[in-house]
Formats: C-alpha cells, sequence, structure tokens
C-alpha cells in the first residue's frame, strides 16, 4: 500500500435538522492524491472506479445544507479550494483543497460556504448505492433515519481498497 495521507476523522450528532450518522464518522484525506495535468479529476475517478466506487459527476458543492440518507459519498478535490460546513449548523467548518478527499457516510450534512472560483470535486458513491437529495425539512425526518443507519458499508475504501483507512474507521 502507498504512504498514507493525513487521515481526520469527525463524529456528529442529530441536530434536530441534519440527522448525521448515528455512527460512521466523516473522513479527510488531506493530500491524498496527486494530481496530474491536463485533466486532474481523472486520477480520482480512476482510484474511485478500481476500488468499487462509481465516478457520479463533476462540479462542485451545494451551498445550501444537506445530506444523503440512502447512500454514501466521496469527493475528490481536482481544482481550488473551499470551505465546507459538514455535520450541520453544529458541525465544522472544513477548508479543502486540490487533492484532499472527503467520504461522508450517509446522513451526514454538508455545505459550500465559499470557494475559490475554479473550486471542482469529483463525487462518487459506492457501487450499487443511489443518492437521494435531502435538505433537513421537517416532513424528511421520519423516512430518512430509517433510510441512514440501512445503508450498507462499502467493499472498501474508495482512494486504497479494501484495506485501505476507511476499514479502520468504519466498522459495522
Amino acid at each position: 500500500m502507498p504512504d498514507l495521507p493525513p487521515v481526520l476523522t469527525f463524529h456528529f450528532k442529530d441536530d434536530g435538522i441534519i440527522p448525521n450518522h448515528p455512527s460512521l464518522p466523516l473522513v479527510v484525506y488531506k493530500q491524498a492524491v496527486p494530481l496530474r495535468q491536463p485533466d486532474p479529476g481523472a486520477e480520482f475517478e480512476r482510484l474511485f472506479a478500481g476500488n468499487s466506487w462509481r465516478a457520479a459527476w463533476r462540479w462542485g458543492v451545494y451551498d445550501f445544507p444537506h445530506y444523503h440518507s440512502t447512500a454514501h459519498e466521496v469527493l475528490g478535490v481536482f481544482r481550488g479550494t473551499a470551505t465546507l460546513q459538514v455535520g450541520g449548523a453544529q458541525g465544522v467548518r472544513l477548508v479543502v483543497e486540490a487533492g484532499d478527499a472527503i467520504v461522508i457516510p450517509a446522513g451526514v450534512g454538508h455545505q459550500n460556504l465559499g470557494c475559490s472560483a475554479d473550486f471542482q470535486v469529483v463525487g462518487g458513491y459506492p457501487l450499487g448505492q443511489t443518492a437521494d437529495l435531502c435538505r433537513g425539512l421537517p416532513g424528511e425526518r421520519p423516512p430518512v433515519i430509517d433510510h441512514i443507519v440501512r445503508v450498507p458499508l462499502p467493499a472498501g475504501d474508495p482512494l486504497f481498497g479494501a484495506n485501505g483507512p476507511l476499514r479502520e474507521h468504519w466498522r459495522a
């Protein structure tokens, strides 16, 4: 296995609006991927595909609080920088930059608070999972709580495979 980047983890409690995940932490890999030009996003797409995660889109991160109750998500930052609010209003502000990856468990809120003009990520989900879009509205709560705890663990870490650091941090 290659040298591992610094890994940060964050656990969040349900804040009444954003449920967050009851047991899985958000995992951040700082400067995880050396990016190659002219298409730096391709490196994240290659890694995700090789580790049973589907690279689903390239874009930024929504500027409103949201979460997914039916899928875990990975964000691979391939351009620019951003400040993300994760875990809801009572969570943490996280500065991310090109080369970072963030693995977001189902239910964990995230929001772009501001970014450089060139900020872009590759977003993806474990194979077999499809994300919904939840905003923390009152009518969402009853069904999504059940959905979140039923989302299966991925087959492996989106960057480092079956024996990557995610396995250590995400135990059933």
